[in-house]
């Protein structure tokens, strides 16, 4: 794992790439810290305590960095980094000699005969930012002034000098309290270790830069407040640690930050013994950034950072690689019965709020992806009574509203295919829109959609079967051989060998789109091996890149090659050819299936994952981006760190693991057979290529 958890000083003072490198720290609680390598912010998305409020969706971002001042005699040498129009100050990376990146991000600065280490952990669910300084030097007086930025705003939102803000600074035992705005907590920085002294000073800093935000075509000057500065002494080896809290104080920073750390310690420390790939190591250590629990304690997933919150369809995909591949079954079964008070008329929220009004449910295929994620964790040894009692007749009211037509912006038509009603369009996980048009509209029954839909009828008859329901077994495996039956009249494009991309109004859309690799991944699906291995074929030829599969083929004279630009720009190339990391775990499928396990196929998937042994090292570091350009050399885009990016190639990964000897996850304390038959080498139904026994051969 040494590779991937430190960057040295020659790299980090390549400013071009360390500031669109990006770390991250997360709460558990749906907040977090970020910044460049530097420390200079480059989004308004950066900051080191940007929090999740109870009964808001939205996070807010409270404290933006610390300006950081080493004092010593007459001489002052800075840490922080800032950008303004036309100006770097202060100049902090000169004296950088490395990140750490594991268990938390450390920096250790170099400055004559002063060594400094910075590191930052966020408490594991609360809204608070730990900073600790520890410095060793030979002098006899040596200090560091840290003055706090504050923002005090929604995350996506900026803030400018205004009169409304409250410049009242209450001060506490070790610190201060401040409360810049009513209808906001107040923010509480604390100091642990030593006697400092605060200075109130409060002024404006004005026109901060970030440049990632004016290349995306937004905004990018914000002004920042702050209420002073601490003066903290720095005696050698003594360690200093600031807290940075919402409403309440923490009492002791030390011991925080000492119970914090060593817990992240520990898991680095087992998660070293038991995986010895260092991609693999970096995907695991990033997973839980994504799981999360709301303030009712409702355990989730956020979609990315720094900008996504929780979203319906990216939870159900990414579930599966983020629980169940890790050993962590009923995290799973917990997530995915948590979802089902959302559930309304047979649809889930997309875009979930804190209740169902303030949730979004404008897609088609969500509850959907929902049934595909309750079967992976009854596959895998999910519990029984929760699979038999309550998550099965959820999947019975999602399919039951689809076939009697009380599904809003659904349609079964008379073949039992599954589509948007005219007038709704863009329902898909392909659902950009630039001035309220679709970009990519998909009109009618997609492909994957119905490919899910055929695997839900399927798991139900089998789950009826094996409760000796036969009449209900029998009525859904009627409605399932005509799904079937119609899928390939319709989908199935006999001379190019491959499925279309939609049906709609008696057309089939022949764009070369990577949704039917997905219909061949599927366990249960109407496709023979020949089909697949066909569908494998073509995706190969025409989307299949080192990083993912593109949207689009480029022979299409829609294709974007290039996901950039002004939002507009970047919304019309983000399903028109853009590369999506996620679509990586269904094509691995799709080819075990479609080629069995012949070691050289085994082989040559492995080194196709490997191609990401790079990509965690220049743009979020330890993760995976949302997207990659459809064009070399692939330049990564969209949200630094993405769940499903990370989860379907951990997928991936136990895919090609579950039947090579290797019971993964491995290691004391985590039971193979957790996985089922995932990871039983004798029993694998995910990874046959025939297809289950009912289906059409």
């Amino acid at each position: 794992m040494t590779a991937i958890i430190s960057l040295p000083r020659e790299e980090c003072l390549r400013l071009h790439e360390s500031l669109r490198r990006e770390w991250l720290e997360t709460n558990g609680r749906g907040g977090f810290a970020s910044s460049t390598v530097l420390l200079c912010p480059t989004r308004r998305y950066h900051g080191l305590l940007l929090a999740a409020l109870p009964g808001n969706p939205k996070r807010h971002s409270f404290l933006a960095r610390f300006e950081e001042d080493i004092r010593g005699g007459e001489r002052d040498f800075p840490l922080s980094m800032a950008r303004y129009p036309g100006l770097w100050a202060p100049q902090g990376h000169q004296g950088i000699m490395e990140l750490a990146l594991v268990p938390y991000p450390s920096w250790r600065y170099q400055i004559g005969r002063v060594e400094v280490r910075r590191e930052i952990l966020m408490a594991h669910g609360e809204p608070v930012v730990l900073c600790r300084y520890v410095a060793r030097h030979p002098l006899s007086q040596l200090e560091i002034r840290l003055r706090p930025l504050l923002t005090c705003r929604e995350a996506d939102a900026l803030t400018f000098e205004n009169l409304m803000l409250d410049h009242r600074i209450e001060r506490i035992p070790g610190g201060i309290r401040t409360r810049p705005y009513p209808s906001l907590p107040a923010l509480v920085i604390t100091i642990g270790g030593v006697d400092g002294r605060f200075e109130a000073d409060p002024v404006w800093y004005r026109r901060i830069e970030y440049q990632r935000d004016l290349i995306r075509g937004y905004d990018g000057h914000e002004d920042q407040w702050s209420p002073g500065w601490f003066d903290l002494p720095l005696h050698t080896e003594r360690e200093i640690v600031v807290a940075a809290s919402l409403s309440a104080a923490v009492e002791d920073p030390v011991a925080l930050w000492h119970r914090e750390s060593e817990a992240r310690r520990r898991v680095a420390s087992r998660l070293a013994a038991e995986v010895s790939d260092g991609l693999e190591a970096m995907l695991h250590l990033g997973a839980d950034d994504f799981l999360f629990r709301d303030p009712e304690g409702r355990l989730g997933v956020i979609a990315g950072f720094p900008w996504f919150g929780e979203w319906g369809r990216d939870t159900f995909v990414s579930l599966p690689g983020l629980t169940l591949c890790r050993g962590r079954v009923e995290d799973c079964g917990e997530a995915l019965e948590g979802a089902l008070r959302f559930l309304s008329d047979g649809r889930l929220p997309n875009v979930v709020g804190p209740d169902q009004r303030t949730s979004v449910y404008g897609s088609l295929d969500t509850p959907l992806w929902f049934a595909w994620a309750v079967e992976a964790y009854d596959d895998a040894g999910g519990d029984r009574r929760r699979v038999e009692e309550v998550l099965l007749p959820a999947i019975e009211q999602i399919a039951s509203a689809l076939l009697d037509g009380r599904r809003p912006g659904a349609i079964c038509d008379e073949v039992g295919l599954v589509g948007s009603r005219p007038g709704t369009e863009s329902l898909t996980w392909m659902d950009s829109r630039v001035d309220g048009r679709p970009v990519t509209p998909r009109r009618g029954a997609p492909v994957e959609v119905n490919a899910l839909w055929y695997s839900l009828l399927r798991f139900l008859e089998r789950k009826h079967r094996a409760r000796g329901s036969e009449r209900e077994a029998r009525r859904w495996g009627a409605v399932r051989r005509r799904v079937g039956a119609a899928f390939l009249e319709r989908f199935w494009l006999a001379e190019p060998g491959r499925l279309a991309d939609a049906w709609n109004e008696g057309v089939a859309d022949p764009a070369v789109r990577p949704n039917m690799v997905i219909a061949a991944a599927l366990a249960s699906s109407p496709l023979d091996r020949a089909q697949r291995l066909a569908i494998v074929e073509t995706a190969e030829r025409e989307l299949l890149t080192p990083l993912g599969l593109r949207t689009l083929s480029p022979s299409s004279p829609d294709y974007a090659g290039r996901y950039s630009g002004g939002p507009r720009e970047r919304d019309r190339a983000y399903h028109q050819g853009t590369v999506w990391p996620w679509l990586l775990g269904f094509y691995v499928e799709a080819c075990l299936r479609a080629r069995g396990r012949r070691a050289a196929e085994v082989s040559r998937l492995r080194e196709q994952l490997h191609s990401f042994e790079q990509q965690h090292r220049i743009h979020g570091l330890l993760h995976i981006s949302e997207v990659y350009d459809g064009d070399p050399p692939h330049r990564p885009g969209g949200a630094v760190a993405q769940a499903w990016s990370a989860a379907e190639l951990i997928r991936a990964f136990v895919l090609l693991d579950a039947r090579s000897g290797a019971h993964y996850p491995r290691g004391p304390g985590r039971r193979a057979r957790s996985l089922g038959p995932w990871a039983d080498p004798e029993s694998a139904p995910m990874l046959e290529a025939r297809p289950r026994e009912g289906d059409p051969e």
